[in-house]
């Protein structure tokens, strides 16, 4: 399991400007993204569980989501989403509506020939596209310094005549206000726009990594500046939300996520006679 925990700000800022006929491209470590664009919990889960009541029947797993009510999908393949959504956003273009594409990403996926290739054509075309890069420092183990001849990735929007932007520290606000200006930007027949956001994995690459490439103390550090407490403790402070307020959606959100473990836990196991369903075999298309 990849997961998300300390990338929340990264996906609830972007997806809170998008509707369900924008268009969103995901990594392999891809559930905060999904939940913020309004993928269904309950089978979301139940396709991490391997159950035939899942988003793909128990198929795809964890990396690979798929939910066309609210034009999602998420691929384990390194840079694969990039260009189904800069296609998407051609289609849009072409059929004269209103909708934007946005493809979520992490830093190492920037030095990929699917990245470089997919944002020349998204520039050269003009089409409503947003990248967004993930920045959490390492591709896996690999840390960004010695990967990357770039030490931010937004100076490279320069070389496919589009915007670029940085945001630093994982700040929500500013993911929001500027994820705001390149949607409507994108909307408005403005073209690309390419963000890396800093922001921090608080877990490692996958659940049981040992994280020894940490240097000693990064992750101790990395854990203070956490996201999720530090805005509940600016919403009070700030009398943005009272503590009750905010206590009542913590309890909210825990029981939505304590029955979507019950229903995938709940669901069936797919039928093995179901393997060769929605597959490819022999070149013709099986059911």
């Amino acid at each position: 399991m990849h997961l998300s925990r300390g990338q929340e700000p990264c996906a609830a800022g972007v997806c809170a400007h998008l509707t369900a006929d924008d268009y969103v491209t995901a990594t392999h470590r891809a559930h905060h993204i999904a939940i913020a664009k309004g993928v269904d919990l309950d089978r979301m889960t139940a396709e991490i569980f391997g159950r035939s009541s899942g988003l793909s029947g128990g198929r795809g797993g964890h990396m690979h989501l798929f939910d066309c009510s609210v034009n999602f999908m998420s691929s384990g393949i390194v840079a694969e989403g990039i260009g189904p959504a800069v296609g998407a956003a051609l289609s849009f273009q072409m059929r004269g509506l209103p909708h934007v594409a946005v493809a979520f990403i992490g830093e190492g996926a920037a030095n990929q020939g699917a990245f470089h290739e997919a944002l020349n054509l998204a520039g050269l075309w003009k089409v409503p596209f947003v990248c967004i890069i993930e920045d959490n420092s390492y591709g896996i183990s690999v840390d960004k310094k010695s990967s990357t001849a770039v030490p931010r990735n937004d100076v490279r929007a320069a070389g496919y005549n589009m915007p670029g932007f940085y945001v630093e520290d994982n700040d929500p606000y500013e993911i929001y206000a500027v994820a705001a200006e390149a949607i409507e930007r994108a909307r408005n027949g403005g073209g690309p726009s390419l963000i890396e956001i800093e922001t921090f994995r608080l877990t490692g690459h996958f659940t049981g990594d040992a994280e020894g490439y940490r240097p000693e103390g990064e992750k101790e550090a990395i854990a203070k500046r956490d996201a999720l407490p530090a805005m509940r403790a600016k919403l009070i402070a700030n009398d943005a939300a009272a503590l009750s307020e905010i206590e009542r959606i913590e309890r909210e959100a825990d029981e939505i996520a304590a029955r979507a473990i019950a229903f995938a836990r709940a669901a069936p196991e797919p039928m093995p006679e179901d393997a060769l369903k929605m597959v490819f075999v022999g070149g013709d298309h099986n059911d």
